[in-house]
């Protein structure tokens, strides 16, 4: 890195102390676009970058709710609305115990060159709360989303910012979130995506994050002339994004091998076939159950669980040839990165939200992987999020076919962009680099246009 980006670093790090998710999601994005800077003086002249760093607005409330042995208790919530250049704030909520203002500021800065890169008018927002849905009944979830949303909708609506969901934010969640915008605006909009279909969702937006990844995979592979047909694949997670890209894989004849909850993993030599998949997405969906239960259930898939003294992940461990972490970020270490390579795996298509650390990264550019970023890699989600909202405004609902050809063509556009953007920059094959390069022109072009605002 040069001194100047150095320098910029540290002032970034200086005004935003303790905040080390965002600084790594910074500092990545500071190393890609520091030559564009140097070729476009204008980008400089209008601090294009240190607007760009610094969120439009932060809103930080109290959630107080009660549960169900009558207790009060008191949650934190956040909104950050990072960029609105290129349209209104567009971004999940995240309920987790681990939420705090340098993650959320994390997930919308990736969000506002993930959201450019759809080639949809929409700019970048995250929000979420501490509260962890884990272990409470329905009406404790719905006493605190209708608090959370008795704040938060003050700030939010279809032309300003749309809310969507993340980590322990699905269905049930977004339902209760919107009955309480719609009985306190008296206005039944848009303002949330991943609706219930019944009331204005969209098909395949559930499995949009998933499928996308998968997308992204066989983009890269078919620019070494192959498919996913025969691939072994490693995949994190058990949620609504590994599930969904397990089941693409096998729509392209790929083999899922793996899957994983915050307690452990299961590796299924035999594969994860169609049945197997269904069990695991009725163990985690509706039953609310481990992982581990996959095992005892399928004599073929042996069980491992976390082991906190180990400095690697064992299921980045197997022989494989593509893998998709779709579980959360930095779960990915150099290591991991080290013995995804050395067992033979040449495709990584992140289907979380920065799952690589910085120095995972730079092994698998120095390898020359296809090396699939999450801003590229997972943007389905929110790309499916904005045709879910061009379906709102047009009161219309598409196909399950059409909103799938829709994503599909928008995961193929994902993918010329960060090869030309890359190739134009002098790193040809490096998506990281092209991802954020072209991301930040849109943004920055508009940005130019609209003035200092």
């Amino acid at each position: 890195m040069s001194a100047s980006a150095a320098a910029f670093m540290e002032a970034v790090k200086a005004k935003n102390p303790a905040e080390p998710e965002f600084h790594q999601a910074v500092d990545e994005v500071v190393e890609s676009l520091w030559p564009v800077l140097d070729k476009r003086p204008e980008y400089r002249k209008a601090k294009i970058l240190e607007r760009i760093v610094e969120p439009e607005r932060v809103i930080l409330f109290r959630v107080p709710w009660v549960d169900d042995k009558g207790e009060v208790q008191v949650n934190r919530g956040i909104r950050i609305e990072m960029n609105s250049a290129i349209g209104p704030y567009k971004g999940g909520l995240r309920f987790h115990p681990s939420v705090n203002l340098g993650i959320l500021k994390f997930l919308a800065f990736e969000q506002v060159f993930k959201n450019s890169l759809t080639t949809l008018p929409m700019g970048g927002g995250k929000g979420g709360s501490d509260f962890d849905p884990k272990g409470k009944s329905d009406n404790e979830v719905m006493s605190f989303c209708q608090s959370f949303m008795s704040e938060l909708f003050r700030h939010i609506g279809p032309d300003t910012d749309v809310p969507a969901g993340d980590i322990g934010v699905g269905g049930r969640e977004i339902g209760y979130l919107f009955g309480q915008y719609k009985r306190l605006c008296n206005e039944f909009t848009g303002v949330l995506t991943g609706k219930g279909l019944n009331w204005g969702g969209s098909l395949i937006r559930p499995e949009a994050t998933g499928y996308g990844a998968v997308y992204f995979a066989a983009e890269m592979l078919s620019t070494r002339n192959e498919t996913l047909e025969g691939k072994k694949c490693l995949v994190s997670g058990s949620g609504n994004v590994a599930q969904y890209a397990c089941e693409k894989i096998l729509d392209l004849g790929g083999a899922p091998v793996t899957l994983s909850d915050s307690s452990g993993y299961i590796y299924d030599e035999a594969g994860i076939d169609r049945e197997k998949l269904a069990f695991a997405m009725d163990l985690k969906n509706v039953r609310r159950g481990r992982i581990k239960e996959y095992a005892e259930k399928y004599s073929s898939a042996v069980y491992m669980a976390v082991d906190s003294k180990l400095d690697y992940n064992p299921l980045w461990n197997h022989k494989a040839d593509c893998a998709f972490p779709s579980a959360t970020q930095n779960e990915i270490n150099a290591k991991d990165a080290e013995n995804l390579v050395n067992n033979g795996v040449y495709v990584v298509s992140e289907g979380a939200n920065m799952p690589t650390t910085p120095d995972g990264v730079i092994i698998f550019i120095e390898k020359k992987i296809l090396y699939g970023p999450g801003k590229a890699a997972n943007a389905g989600g929110v790309a499916t999020s904005g045709l879910e909202m061009s379906q709102n405004s047009l009161r219309l609902s598409w196909t399950r076919e059409e909103v799938d050809q829709r994503l599909q063509g928008i995961m193929k556009s994902i993918h010329s962009s960060c090869v030309e953007a890359s190739n134009e920059f002098g790193t040809p094959g490096n998506y990281v680099n092209g991802a954020n390069i072209a991301g930040f022109l849109k943004i920055a072009d508009t940005m130019l246009d609209q003035g200092v605002v």
